[in-house]
């Protein structure tokens, strides 16, 4: 295994569509894998593969306390979205930046998972939000997205800022 390069907001590349797996293979077992160390490592919760530069749908999430419950969602597509929340997101793109967004309560998800098959989920509460957050990435979309144009270039000149006292 080997940790993976997370792009960054608001790299280009973030945009980008994920195109869907043809085939679940070990390629794809292994692109999971790097990434489950490379989430944890960082540390997340949740991490989609265009995050890493890679432009397949491939997401990885484990909330669980001890990390030791890894999900992994080939191909997802999310068929259901019922209620509405309100909670505060971070994203492992847009380091040191947590903003409040409304995604839906519940959803259920219809994905693949390591061995090819099909499968279908209910979920509810933070598996709900992450699974949503990560679709999203799927799609090119960041959740700095759900916010005003005022406060997406605050996040912008913030990072911009951090990345030349870094360099």
């Amino acid at each position: 295994m080997s940790l993976l390069p997370i792009l960054r907001y608001p790299d280009q590349r973030l945009a980008k569509k994920a195109q869907a797996v043809a085939v679940v293979d070990e390629k794809i077992r292994r692109l999971v894998a790097d990434m489950a160390e490379t989430m944890y490592e960082a540390p997340g919760i949740g991490l989609a593969a265009t995050q890493v530069d890679v432009h397949l749908q491939v997401v990885v999430i484990d909330i669980s306390e001890d990390k030791n419950e890894l999900r992994v969602f080939i191909n997802p597509k999310i068929e259901e979205a019922e209620g509405s929340c309100e909670g505060e997101e971070g994203c492992l793109s847009v380091p040191g930046v947590y903003e409040t967004v409304t995604r839906a309560e519940r959803v259920t998800v219809r994905f693949q998972d390591l061995d090819g098959k099909e499968q279908v989920l209910k979920a509810e509460g933070l598996l709900a939000v992450c699974i949503q957050h990560e679709t999203d990435h799927l799609n090119g979309k960041l959740f700095v997205q759900y916010l005003s144009q005022l406060k997406q270039s605050r996040i912008k000149a913030k990072l911009a800022k951090k990345a030349r006292i870094t360099a």
